[in-house]
């Protein structure tokens, strides 16, 4: 079975993102282990002059490491990502680089109609910087719109057609996931990343 870390894109106390990965995490137990990770208690990213991440953003680095996969969720602040998620990217991509190579399945939720799509494109450029690199699972988004009206009281989805759709994309990610590590595997592991440093910019 696969191990997952489901990271909640935000440092809100009353997120649907939160909601959004809790039922991922119970929906799919048959699936996959998913290992919930909030950002709320992350430093601000301030560029350290021995590249060494503090302990909070080094073990989530780790869980990253480890883990088969990761799922993000975000919800969008000013047509973009959250200030907390953008910052913790800061942080691993300047240090240990946990997400070169590592399977990666967007999702988001957000209280209008357009369910953080735009925050979701804007993710997907950030994570193809050159020290990130993440393979992120392609043509796809699931996008959670009037995410306040989404769950019901037991905090499971209520809409049946957003509940295929989201199973058509979990699948998708379990073979993703597969094909991208045995890929990754056959080419000695992890890459390099690309000769990048952020002194030169």
């Amino acid at each position: 079975m696969n191990n997952f870390v489901g990271i909640i894109g935000t440092n809100s106390d009353n997120s649907t993102n939160r909601m959004l990965l809790q039922f991922i995490q119970k929906h799919f137990a048959d699936q996959a282990n998913i290992d919930i990770y909030e950002l709320r208690n992350l430093p601000a990213f301030n560029k350290p002059g021995n590249k060494q991440a503090p302990d909070e953003v080094q073990n989530l680095a780790d869980k990253i490491i480890e883990a088969d996969g990761v799922i993000l969720s975000t919800p969008e602040y000013n047509h973009s990502i959250p200030a907390i998620l953008k910052s913790t990217l800061e942080w691993l991509s300047y240090t240990s680089q946990p997400f070169i190579d590592k399977p990666v399945m967007i999702t988001g939720a957000s209280y209008g109609r357009l369910g953080s799509s735009r925050a979701q494109t804007h993710l997907r450029q950030i994570l193809d910087a050159p020290e990130l690199k993440a393979r992120i699972m392609p043509s796809s988004e699931f996008l959670l719109g009037y995410s306040l009206q989404a769950f019901d009281e037991d905090g499971n989805l209520k809409d049946q057609d957003k509940i295929l759709e989201l199973e058509g994309q979990f699948n998708d990610f379990i073979q993703f996931v597969e094909i991208t590590n045995q890929l990754v595997t056959t080419n000695n592991a992890r890459k390099q990343p690309q000769k990048f440093s952020w002194e030169d910019n």
